[in-house]
């Protein structure tokens, strides 16, 4: 049996041998006795100490036992090393106390929050010691990956949170790789008083305004990032050259495929699609190549461009480059020239208004609907020979199916809104509206514009859209219609008309009497304006049914 003591080593306690403790003891009187004349030997003796301490818990985790031995302490000791080891070293010739004199030999690193270099938390700085790398590359690396969502911050706060700070010596030691042993301790203690006298020294330095701090770290950053894109930042450019060179063929290719569409389909067709619907007729075709060119020399010239920072080598000549200049400055011209001319004709405004009365009856109930049937001209009709190609039969204006005289392909033109009528006669207020040139002009495209609405008994009937005449611009035309009711009126409304109210809400009408979508929806017209008419009965028996 062996008799045991207990001790204390900054407050870990551990149960030691009696001849342990004796070789410890003397041990440590010796440390304390070489670093008494030091600066701080409390500082570097406390140090130690931890790191004895650590030492031995992991000794004893190892060997799953309780109790230090001396042979634990020996172990501990040769790791350590003895007083008398490195005073010899420095009586035979002095050390570089550069602090490269000792990171050389490096053991394993551990990773740690660096809180003496740090812009934030010292997360970049504690990853470049780990990895023995300037911090500034983990700082740029953190900048490129906030550009991807914020991803570096998230991943920053992350580690902020995971990765401990470098609070001890000993971690300090342990982050830059130096090995925890007296040698290692003395020497970095030595370099962080060298380094705090020079701090003294460059007082002047430290004590800048902080935008001057700034602007010195901007410049340091900028120089390493020269010399990032001087070497490894090569393959960078080039991976980015590639990605430019293959999305200018692609949109390349993509403006080809549209401008051969457009030559195959016809111009006489494409003028109705929105917003080629602005171009006059006559300049539709310069203004379309000219468009074209517009976007396809540039997309050339950045392929060509992307093609040189992959290759390294001139693909175009300067004859080759001035020309296609030139062509882009023309087309450049022409696209603003009839820009400017499209923009001038709609400079003023007209609008024209029309009433129309409607007919009430008996039961004060309008059905509002949209019409089913096609609207047209008799130039059409004779283009079509509808007398003897569709006769008898009715030709359906449906958005689904659009031809060349539909105009569904420009914004939204009818527009309907319902007010309470002053008088008893109900009546539809149409108001038809353009832009022109001038005023005179705007008013000759408001009275151009046709729109049929139509009333059958209690049934009032309103087109999709409004007709425009052939190879007529459009010009901003429109036709708002306002339909005034007397009090108490019932509007039954169809849900195709839900696009063209304005202020009223059919589907949320259908769902409130829980109707199908095909089923029209009721509304009232009361004080406050046109309100859903709520059948509760309706609603309590489907209530019950779902019950049942």
């Amino acid at each position: 049996m062996n008799k045991t003591i207990i001790i204390n080593i900054n407050g870990i306690v551990f149960h030691i041998e009696e001849d342990a403790y004796e070789v410890l003891k003397n041990y440590m009187t010796d440390v304390k006795r070489h670093f008494l004349d030091s600066a701080d030997s409390l500082e570097i003796t406390t140090d130690i100490e931890n790191r004895i301490a650590e030492m031995f818990n992991e000794l004893l985790a190892q060997e799953n036992k309780q109790v230090i031995v001396e042979q634990d302490v020996q172990t501990v000791i040769s790791q350590m090393g003895t007083v008398e080891d490195f005073a010899s070293a420095d009586e035979d010739g002095p050390q570089a106390p550069s602090h490269a004199a000792y990171t050389q030999a490096t053991q394993n690193r551990r990773l740690f929050r660096d809180p003496d270099d740090h812009l934030a938390a010292g997360v970049c700085a504690g990853i470049a010691n780990y990895f023995d790398i300037q911090p500034v590359w983990i700082r740029l690396a953190f900048a490129v990956a906030f550009c991807f969502f914020g991803t570096g911050l998230f991943l920053y706060i992350i580690l902020w949170i995971v990765v401990p700070k470098a609070i001890t010596r000993a971690d300090r030691m342990a982050m830059k790789g130096e090995p925890l042993d007296l040698q290692g301790f003395k020497r970095n203690f030595e370099y962080e008083l060298k380094g705090v006298q020079g701090s003294v020294n460059n007082l002047h330095s430290e004590a800048k305004p902080f935008i001057y701090k700034t602007r010195d770290f901007a410049g340091d950053f900028f120089d390493h990032l020269r010399s990032f894109l001087g070497g490894a930042g090569k393959v960078l450019i080039k991976l980015l050259g590639i990605a430019i060179m293959l999305a200018c063929i692609g949109f390349t290719i993509a403006l080809i495929v549209g401008m051969f569409t457009f030559f195959a389909y016809g111009q006489r067709n494409i003028v109705h699609v929105f917003p080629f619907s602005m171009l006059n007729h006559e300049y539709n075709m310069p203004f379309m190549l000219c468009g074209f060119l517009l976007l396809f020399i540039p997309l050339i010239g950045m392929a060509l461009l992307a093609s040189r920072l992959v290759f390294n080598r001139t693909t175009v000549g300067r004859t080759t480059g001035f020309t296609l200049l030139a062509a882009w400055l023309v087309s450049l011209f022409v696209v603003v020239y009839y820009s400017i001319q499209i923009a001038a004709e709609f400079r003023s405004g007209g609008k024209m208004n029309q009433t129309v009365n409607i007919v009430p009856n008996a039961k004060n109930t309008y059905y509002l609907k949209v019409n089913d049937v096609k609207y047209l001209t008799a130039e059409d009709s004779a283009k079509l020979d509808l007398k003897h190609s569709v006769a008898g039969r009715i030709i359906v204006d449906d958005n689904e199916y659009n031809n060349d005289w539909d105009d569904n392909n420009m914004p939204n033109n009818v527009s309907i809104s319902i007010e309470r009528s002053d008088v008893t006669q109900p009546v539809l207020v149409e108001s038809f509206r353009a832009r022109g040139r001038d005023y005179a002009d705007a008013l000759q495209n408001a009275q151009d514009i046709t729109y049929h609405f139509t009333q059958k008994d209690s049934v009032l009937t309103f087109d999709r859209h409004i007709q425009l005449p052939h190879n007529k611009a459009w010009r901003g035309q429109e036709v708002r219609l306002t339909l005034k009711v007397p009090l108490n009126s019932k509007l039954v409304i169809d849900r195709e008309m839900d696009r063209y109210l304005d202020g009223i809400n059919v589907y949320d009408c259908q769902e409130n009497n829980k109707l199908d979508q095909s089923a029209p929806a009721p509304f009232i017209m009361t004080e406050g304006g046109l309100q859903c008419k709520i059948d509760t009965l309706a609603i309590k028996a489907d209530t019950t049914k779902n019950e049942q």
